[in-house]
């Protein structure tokens, strides 16, 4: 008995790292579309467009080893609660992916012009910045289940949103010259950003949940 209970503890631990992985992909690949929209680098865009994929089929064998898992061990209590959240939490986490992989189809789509004006450049270097770290850190709490840093992950979420203020204030502002399309693509890159964020707030969530078994 001591032995089976090993081997499915052996499960828990593999989707659990899985998550971890999955995790530093989707930080990996906004960090890379993030700079490929700063700089218009139209190859390293295509490289995230590309990683899309692989993310996508990383999460859908993910979630098929979770299914199987509660299929054959028939899983009560916290091992159950633990799977089922694992199986949100990876639909989170490939969302991610996506955005990511949105920021680099506007580079592609402007290159090789830049969709960003320079006055508003800083901003998106510290959304970048911003969303890289908040899914970093969420992929420590998912190791770690450590529920204090995963209430931190939803105030380190506001920066993104008082980013995302400043430019709106900027594409309102009757000063605005750079036109409506611009405009545009600013506003769904504004977007992207907040809603990869909200993922990751998302998945800390679960992590604060499954550990406490009570809604942060």
């Amino acid at each position: 008995m001591a032995l089976i209970r090993s081997a499915f503890q052996d499960e828990l631990d593999g989707v659990s790292q899985s998550l971890v992985d999955l995790c530093e992909r989707v930080a990996t690949l906004m960090e890379m579309a993030t700079q490929s929209i700063l700089t218009r680098d139209l190859k390293l865009a295509e490289e995230v467009i590309a990683a899309d994929v692989a993310v996508d089929d990383f999460q859908h064998d993910l979630d098929a080893r979770i299914i199987d898992i509660i299929a054959r061990q028939q899983p009560v209590a916290s091992d159950l609660r633990a799977l089922a959240t694992a199986l949100r939490m990876s639909a989170d986490l490939e969302r991610m992916g996506d955005l990511a992989h949105h920021v680099a189809k506007i580079t592609r789509l402007r290159h090789p012009d830049s969709a960003i004006p320079a006055e508003l450049v800083h901003i998106f270097t510290s959304k970048g910045a911003a969303a890289v770290k908040i899914a970093r850190k969420t992929a420590v709490v998912i190791a770690t289940r450590n529920i204090e840093m995963a209430l931190e992950v939803e105030k380190d979420d506001d920066e993104i949103d008082n980013l995302h203020r400043e430019m709106i204030s900027a594409l309102i502002a009757p000063n605005w010259s750079h036109g409506v399309e611009t405009a545009i693509d600013l506003t769904l890159l504004g977007r992207y950003y907040e809603r990869y964020a909200d993922h990751a707030v998302s998945v800390a969530r679960r992590v604060y949940f499954l550990v406490t078994g009570k809604f942060a």
